[in-house]
């Protein structure tokens, strides 16, 4: 076998498991999506910061 078709293999190899590992993480990955969505984390935000009232 040549390099080019070795390192073809080892790509679709590596590849495949990404997938399959994706595949087996998706409905975690949802589930945490729907609790940041309730939760209303964005990025650079705290949570509770627009709640807490200011002193004075």
């Amino acid at each position: 076998m040549t390099a080019r078709r070795i390192l073809m293999a080892e790509a679709v190899l590596v590849g495949g498991a990404l997938l399959a590992l994706l595949v087996k993480e998706w409905p975690g990955m949802v589930r945490e999506v729907r609790i940041w969505r309730m939760v209303g984390l964005r990025s650079g935000s705290r949570p509770g910061h627009r709640s807490v009232p200011r002193p004075g």
